[in-house]
């Protein structure tokens, strides 16, 4: 496996932004995370998606940590400071889902609230259907599991097409299209820090090739394991979902349904935010989390 490391100055400098990255060694690849917080709190895990890094959790971050929680962003493999294999062919679900275990083991996180989004979702959904003892409670937000048995929507679609035929994938500016507020051009510069070229993107322009879509997806029948496994879920889950994201509009509806512990009214929808909702509506979503964790 090749294997590529953002230079650590492409983070220098960053608006908002001065964790001190820690890292975690995952069956080789080198993780990066940052956390903020008192060590014995209550741990929130903070998953992104597509195509960010653990930049995106820093307006939720101040948050969780001012109201006494441990708050762990780890930046998945491929993204952030976190290694990046080269060959698309490295990235698979599977392997995304078993770094991610790694990681939550060699921390030890027991008793965890857990927030995926995005791609956070579909590989965080996961590792509460399999190591769900090393969790308290989930909180979902702009995501889903799906399976390959449902129709997605037609702004993912478009996504997943632009995805592989862009010639540049310019991660500042789709990150910057996914939001209702305008994005100052220092945080857009943010999102692009980790990567310096082309041949850093490997993640990015993979993951949307690896959301199942069809019955016959390799990743389908895990996802479907997960979702029995969640259909067994007691305990509390959360869907905080924006009201202006075309792409994962109504994945809400499923986890509300067929989940035990989302069976309950204290679902939030946040009003003028769209998919990037940690950009245009951070310090709402954390007071959600917060809440979640206290109630």
């Amino acid at each position: 496996m090749r294997v590529l490391r953002t230079p650590e100055e492409r983070f220098a400098g960053l608006p908002g932004w001065d964790d001190e990255p820690r890292y975690v060694d995952v069956g080789g690849l080198r993780v990066a995370y940052a956390e903020s917080g008192p060590a014995g709190a209550p741990a929130v895990l903070l998953l992104h998606g597509e195509p960010t890094w653990a930049y995106l959790w820093r307006k939720v971050m101040a948050v969780l940590v001012d109201a006494g929680l441990r708050a762990i962003a780890p930046d998945l493999v491929g993204f952030g400071r976190s290694d990046k294999p080269a060959d698309p062919a490295d990235h698979a679900y599977d392997r995304h889902v078993a770094w991610m275990r790694t990681f939550v083991e060699s921390l030890d996180l027991r008793q965890a609230t857990l927030v995926g989004h995005d791609w956070g979702g579909l590989i965080g959904l996961r590792l509460v259907a399999e190591a769900g003892e090393r969790f308290a409670r989930v909180v979902a937000t702009n995501t889903g599991l799906p399976t390959g048995d449902q129709h997605l929507s037609d702004a993912f679609f478009n996504w997943q097409r632009f995805s592989q035929e862009a010639p540049e994938l310019p991660v500042g500016r789709i990150v910057a299209g996914g939001c209702r507020e305008p994005l100052p051009p220092e945080v857009v510069a943010a999102y692009d820090a980790p990567f310096p070229d082309e041949t850093y993107k490997a993640g990015p322009r993979r993951l949307p090739l690896l959301v199942p879509t069809s019955p016959s997806d390799p990743a389908a029948a895990a996802n479907r394991r997960a979702w029995q496994a969640l259909q067994r879920w007691e305990k509390p889950f959360l869907c905080v979902f924006s009201d202006g994201d075309p792409i994962t509009r109504g994945a809400d509806e499923p986890m509300r349904r067929l989940v035990p512990g989302a069976r309950h009214d204290r679902h939030v929808t946040i009003a003028g935010a769209g998919h990037f909702l940690q950009e245009d509506r951070g310090e709402e979503l954390g007071e959600a989390i917060v809440r979640f964790v206290r109630s």
